[in-house]
Parts: structure tokens; C-alpha cells; sequence
């Protein structure tokens, strides 16, 4: 782990479904840790484990069908005594105390996370009563100074207002007032500006920077959006088929890319003023019912891949402090160096 002071710190999580068809192994040994006022880039195609990390450290898994089957989540909050959210009761006191209080998400698709039938004010209020224990007149204008706060014009007249009374980008910011009313530490932010167009992506993104000023709050950002990851974050997680097979500063990622999923991602990168085909990464990702015992996960699609890393998964290796990659050439230069 990188010399930081952690406000997050997630150890070796495995997070599983039980279906019809086997075990799916959503989120296979993930560890990593948020810094204090850092943002963490996390970064994967569709289904690599991202969304299923983040609802783990909420603890809002669909269960009993998910299940997190070992590991710890420990969150620092503002002592050195850590809480291991893994062994919280999903429906207990001491998670309420901590989801929406202490840590918030702000979820990718804002027009199926608000509740259509109660106005936006309404949805604020709830969680600044139950959270900080102000009165509803107290708590509403709390709501309209964090609209107001967000960037939304007449927040006054906006905060009496239903979820389909507001654009796109609007909800987005609504969704982000909801999730700073309490002043978190710590904040999951899960494809924030999906659906959005380049424009109000960059608004939303530009006022999240902001408010991280502001309030030193750390982001967990989950995104596609490599150009997102290179703007916002500090350092980065890749994740492929639940596992995490890269991290390191954005600047070590993006200069010198280690893994070559990561080399894969990074090529497909259209570059401003180079006319040439983008480069595919080949092959499909793997079927997480039906991952292979003890191959490296990418194998089939590398195109450097040798015999090892068809007989054995290769282990996380530390290149220097922070530095992490999964792979065998990386594993075999530094049993060597």
C-alpha cells in the first residue's frame, strides 16, 4: 500500500453471487485504499467488479443472492480506530449511522436513483433529519443552501420540484447536493456523468473538483472515461474480471503502463492529431461463472501471454511503494532485480 493516510481501506475482498448456473465471483481479492482529500480513479470495461466493489463498501448488495464472503472494509473516519464495514449488519444501526452520514454515493443513472414521487427537497431533507437531527424547517433550507451550493438556479423554487421537472445534468447535481448534505468524508462516485453530453460532464465534473476543495472530502471515482480518470484523479485501480491487475499514480498509469490490460486500454485512445486506426484489445472478457482455476484471467486475450500464465494466476507485485501490478513478466522481473 502506498505511504498515505487512509480514510478507506479494502483488503483482499471477495464478493460473490450465488445463481443458478454456480457461484459468480463478482469481486475476487480487491484491495487498495483512498487517501484523506485523494481521489481514486477506478477504472475496467462492463462487469469487471467496479459497481459491485462500491455497493460492498455500502453494503447494499442484492442479498441473499450477494454475498461478501471474506476480506475486510475498513474505514478510518476522524479516529485511527478502524471500523471493518464487512462485519457490519447491512441493516443495522451502525451502517445507517455510517451510509448517507459519514459516506455517500452518488449513483450513475440519477433519473432511477431519485424516487419519482417525492420532490427533490423531500429527498434531501430526509437524509439531513435522519443524519444531523435538524427540524424540517431547519433541514429544508439545508436543502436549498446545498442546490444552491450544486449550481442549480432558483433553488428556492427548485427544491418544491419532482425529479422529472429537472434535466439531465440538473438530477446529476441534485444527486450530488444529496450526497454532500451531510458532509461526508468520504465520497463513492459511480459513472457520475453517464448520459450526460460532453458539456454538462465537464460542469459536473469541474463542480466535484470544487467541492473536494472545499470540504477535503476523498472521491472514490468510478468511471470509463479515461480522460475523466487523467483530469480528477490522484492514483488508479484497474480492474479486470473482479480482480485488480494495476495500480499506481495517474502519471505512472498513463506513462508507463505496466499491465498490458492497461496498455490495451490506454491504446484504444484516440490521440488529437494522429490519423490511425484505434488498436482493439482481442478476445472477449471472460465468463466470471466459469473463470479458469488457475490462469491468469487475461491470458487468452494477451497477446505476450506465455506457458506460466496458463498454469498459475499471477500475484499482485509491489514495483515500488504504491506500485502494483498482476502479471508474470512484472512477478519474474522482480524476483530477478
Amino acid at each position: 500500500m502506498p505511504n498515505i493516510s487512509p480514510v478507506l481501506e479494502v483488503k483482499g475482498l471477495k464478493t460473490y453471487f450465488q445463481t443458478e448456473d454456480g457461484v459468480l465471483r463478482a469481486v475476487d481479492d480487491v484491495s487498495f485504499c483512498v487517501g484523506r482529500g485523494e481521489t481514486l480513479g477506478v477504472v475496467g470495461e462492463s462487469g469487471c467488479g467496479k459497481s459491485v466493489t462500491a455497493k460492498s463498501i455500502l453494503q447494499l448488495l442484492p442479498r441473499p443472492k450477494a454475498k461478501i464472503v471474506s476480506g475486510e472494509i475498513l474505514y478510518y473516519g476522524s479516529g485511527d480506530t478502524p471500523i471493518d464495514i464487512a462485519k457490519l449488519d447491512p441493516h443495522g444501526n451502525d451502517m445507517r449511522n455510517l451510509r448517507g452520514n459519514e459516506i455517500s454515493m452518488i449513483f450513475q443513472e440519477p433519473m432511477t436513483s431519485l424516487n419519482p414521487v417525492y420532490t427533490i427537497g423531500d429527498q434531501i431533507i430526509e437524509s439531513v433529519c435522519l443524519h444531523l437531527g435538524m427540524n424540517k424547517k431547519a433541514a429544508r433550507q439545508r436543502a436549498i443552501e446545498m442546490l444552491e451550493r450544486v449550481g442549480i438556479p432558483d433553488p428556492a423554487q427548485r427544491v418544491d420540484q419532482y425529479p422529472h421537472e429537472f434535466s439531465g445534468g440538473m438530477r446529476q447535481r441534485a444527486m450530488i447536493a444529496m450526497a454532500l448534505s451531510c458532509n461526508p468524508q468520504f465520497i463513492i462516485a459511480d459513472e457520475p456523468t453517464t448520459a450526460l453530453d460532453v458539456t454538462v460532464e465537464a460542469q459536473i465534473m469541474n463542480l466535484m473538483a470544487d467541492l473536494q476543495q472545499e470540504f477535503g472530502m476523498s472521491i472514490m471515482l468510478i468511471t470509463h472515461d479515461l480522460g475523466v480518470i487523467a483530469d480528477m484523479a490522484d492514483r488508479v485501480v484497474v480492474m479486470y474480471s473482479g480482480t485488480v491487475v494495476e495500480t499506481g499514480t495517474t502519471e505512472e498509469i498513463f506513462h508507463n503502463p505496466r499491465h498490458p490490460y492497461t496498455q490495451g486500454l490506454l491504446a484504444s485512445i484516440p490521440k488529437v492529431g494522429e490519423d490511425q486506426r484505434l488498436v482493439a484489445i482481442p478476445g472477449t472478457v471472460p465468463n466470471l461463472k466459469n473463470l479458469p482455476p488457475n490462469w491468469c484471467y487475461f491470458a487468452p486475450r494477451c497477446t505476450n501471454a506465455k506457458d506460466r500464465c496458463a498454469a498459475r494466476q499471477p500475484p499482485l507485485v509491489e514495483l515500488s511503494s504504491g506500485r502494483m501490478v498482476r502479471c508474470w513478466s512484472c512477478a519474474m522481473e522482480v524476483e530477478s532485480a
